[in-house]
């Protein structure tokens, strides 16, 4: 191998350096796609039960949400007993939301709209006020600094439930939701479950765009349904996020995400450390959103969090950007180049070979996931449905996003500006 190079020519050392760089990406790739088949098949909607009466109370954290809360204020309506409350977690919005929280409520007493405390220093606006929901179901009061929960925390005149579910505002929940997601948590013995929705989609650059983007990560942490390698693989979900109670206590409720822009990832990352049983499993079936409105918005809101990186080591992202770089942002654009100046370099034909056909079934992989992906996704009213079978050659564009995203920390988030 060492001779080989050394008497290769440019062209030839160029090509044998990037078989260097995709070949072990690639082996991880097809680890990580091989639990696919045995992954565990979507929740199904359940109806509720006597034993869940009241057990679980939902946060909904709110900032100018009036364009698209509707919805889901209407899905938590549709849900049964299980659910004892819903409480909207208000920032202060500067737009109808509030007043369409009231008119819920006066059709669903269930409903309670309260304002969080003024954003302290280091947090996130999103796991504050999930925080505070949290402190407002178990009748404890805020503080800015170092908050441990325990049971003496909580109201003993106001007997806490069992389970706490973060939902966010574009969400689209289905009948049946809660009590699927209770009934598993507790046969299954989860301390945490959150879940992966269906994606609704309308406009041509979101169908071509928005899927490259969730493939990376399923590149970087497996599919959906699938048991995580370890605690810094875990993957979570914070538009559908259940967790038993007593766990978020223990855990210091969101304290451990405060400064995180993926703090459904850092929340589940930290269980999972501390031994607690966590599931990332395909809602599809139970629950949709509808997240942003076209190209622009995907690109710039959604990629600003998918880097993970405030919920993983320096080393692991790196690694994550060289598996996506490998597997995901590099075949395309060296299949092309190859077939475009390939007969025009002194190239062996054997490396050629190789390279042109690892590339090749790299490619072929990620056109077959679109077919693996499509149940995640609600194309029924979309223009132009059939580009979200072109996605994998937004797979470059996707990587480049990652990257950009990796080596800056968001100052803009969900209408709020941070330093």
């Amino acid at each position: 191998m060492l001779n080989l190079i050394i008497t290769s020519s440019l062209p030839d050392l160029i090509c044998l350096l990037l078989l260097l760089l995709q070949i072990p990406a690639t082996v991880i790739l097809l680890t990580r796609l091989s639990k696919g088949p045995s992954r565990r098949p979507p929740l199904e909607p359940q109806s509720p039960t006597p034993d869940l009466v009241g057990i679980c109370s939902a946060i909904v954290p709110t900032l100018n949400e009036a364009e698209r809360i509707s919805p889901c204020l209407e899905g938590l309506t549709r849900q049964s007993y299980e659910l004892r409350e819903i409480i909207v977690v208000d920032s202060y919005s500067t737009d109808k939301t509030p007043e369409l929280v009231k008119s819920a409520r006066e059709k669903d007493p269930r409903f309670k709209l309260i304002n969080d405390e003024p954003l302290p220093s280091g947090w996130v606006g999103r796991p504050w006020a999930l925080h505070n929901g949290f402190l407002h179901i178990i009748g404890a009061k805020p503080s800015e600094e170092n908050l441990t929960i325990n049971e003496s925390n909580f109201d003993k005149n106001n007997t806490p439930v069992e389970w706490i579910l973060g939902i966010d505002a574009d969400t689209q929940p289905h009948p049946g939701l809660v009590a699927s997601l209770l009934k598993c948590a507790i046969s299954e013995n989860y301390d945490l479950i959150s879940l992966s929705p269906q994606f609704i989609l309308k406009y041509p650059g979101e169908l071509w765009l928005q899927p490259a983007l969730l493939m990376t990560l399923v590149y970087r942490v497996g599919p959906t349904g699938t048991d995580a390698d370890s605690s810094a693989t875990v993957m979570a979900n914070g538009q559908c996020f259940l967790c038993r109670r007593s766990v978020l206590a223990k855990l210091g409720g969101y304290t451990v995400a405060k400064s995180s822009f993926c703090d459904d990832v850092t929340l589940a990352r930290y269980a999972a450390s501390q031994g607690y049983k966590v599931g990332f499993l395909d809602g599809a079936k139970v629950i949709q959103v509808r997240m942003y409105e076209g190209m622009k918005e995907t690109w710039e809101e959604w990629g600003r969090s998918l880097d993970l990186k405030d919920a993983s080591s320096k080393s692991q992202i790196w690694g994550d950007i060289w598996l996506l770089l490998s597997v995901q942002g590099l075949p395309i654009p060296l299949l092309i180049t190859y077939l475009l100046i390939s007969s025009h370099l002194s190239l062996t034909p054997l490396i050629g070979q190789i390279l042109l056909g690892l590339n090749s079934f790299l490619v072929l992989i990620r056109f077959a996931l679109c077919a693996a992906i499509a149940p995640s996704y609600d194309r029924r009213k979309a223009l132009g449905a059939w580009l979200f079978w072109l996605s994998p050659l937004a797979d470059p564009f996707a990587f480049f996003r990652i990257l950009i995203s990796a080596l800056n920390k968001p100052k803009k988030w969900r209408g709020r500006s941070y330093q």
